[in-house]
């Protein structure tokens, strides 16, 4: 088994380094001052489970890599329709795919077979195409990441909590793919479930997401102070209540109760989300992805989302006007 990680930042390098533990050959595809690190140094991984050392090849050009089995993506969903020129060289006839993305997959509708929305493109995570373009639908295998790692200098990454990276096909088959790599997964010390039908995985995290990434950007609040101020709870409660009815209307219907959701996220403490923390660092917002996508399917499946779409528009017009000042 050979696999590339393509963007091995903080989650990427994370589960190279397992792998690479694991005696899975791993190639780590970066760039900069945690390329040069990893280079130099290998892999440095701090965690509550036991900090260890991978010293497993590391370019920052995927020519050098060649084909592979696996790709494991750690690039935001954003870059994905850019991403041909580095995913070419690493392609094979059968290599797959591995989208470690927040929020909704270009491929959600592909493989539901029977679905009045099967095979439809979304065209908040899929413009024109250009994803499909770089990436064929049959190549992804859909991942689910509970896992939260930060880059704490180059070359050294901290694991903050969880290992669960749930995998499935989108067709909900259990095929040997999926089994291979989880296999290879467990052996690295990751849980790695296969999922008969990995969507409900995708809106039990993306209940979340949808809510405090953009409603954190938008306040500078963290996690819990959002989940303490009465109001913006309730606003929280009710971004979740029509994500759960968009995805019962999108054909899944994720087992969890809203209160439990908010529950989990307030234990989580005074963290800034990935979209706060991007903000602050003047990246791009991943607003497509968590919460365009989502209006977008309600659209579709003709479901109301009022407070999906007023905050859809509040978080768009900061993206717009950030990236802008």
């Amino acid at each position: 088994m050979k696999i590339a990680v393509l963007g091995a930042g903080a989650i990427g390098a994370y589960v190279g380094a397992a792998l690479h533990r694991a005696g899975v050959e791993v190639h780590l595809i970066a760039r900069g001052a945690h390329l040069a690190a990893m280079r130099e140094r290998g892999v440095r991984v701090l965690s509550p489970r036991g900090d260890f050392t991978a010293r497993p090849p590391v370019t920052s050009d995927p020519g050098e890599v060649g084909e592979a089995d696996y790709v494991f993506l750690g690039l935001k969903a954003y870059s994905y329709a850019s991403s041909g020129e580095l995913l070419a060289p690493l392609m094979g006839p059968r290599t797959a795919v591995i989208a470690a993305q927040n929020g909704i997959p270009w491929w959600y509708f592909h493989g539901m077979t029977g679905h009045p929305l099967e095979g439809r493109r979304i065209e908040a995570v899929d413009p024109g195409g250009s994803v499909t373009a770089v990436l064929p639908m049959e190549r992804a295998i859909g991942c689910v990441v509970y896992c939260s790692t930060e880059i704490e200098a180059p070359g050294v990454v901290r694991h903050l909590e969880g290992t669960r990276f749930s995998i499935g096909e989108p067709d909900r088959s259990i095929s040997p793919r999926c089994t291979a790599l989880s296999e290879a997964m467990i052996a690295g010390g990751l849980k790695c479930p296969v999922e008969e039908d990995v969507r409900e995985d995708i809106w039990i995290k993306l209940m979340g997401n949808v809510a405090f990434n953009p409603l954190s950007a938008l306040t500078r609040a963290t996690m819990a102070e959002i989940c303490d101020h009465s109001d913006s709870r309730d606003l929280v409660a009710q971004m979740m209540a029509e994500t759960l009815t968009i995805a019962r209307a999108a054909g899944c219907d994720p087992k969890i109760s809203i209160d439990k959701r908010i529950d989990g996220a307030r234990r989580v403490g005074h963290h800034k989300t990935s979209m706060l923390q991007d903000l602050e660092a003047g990246k791009r917002l991943e607003i497509d992805a968590i919460i365009g996508a989502v209006v977008e399917i309600a659209e579709l499946t003709r479901v109301p989302a009022p407070t999906l779409r007023h905050v859809y528009a509040a978080i768009d017009l900061l993206s717009r006007t950030s990236l802008v000042s």
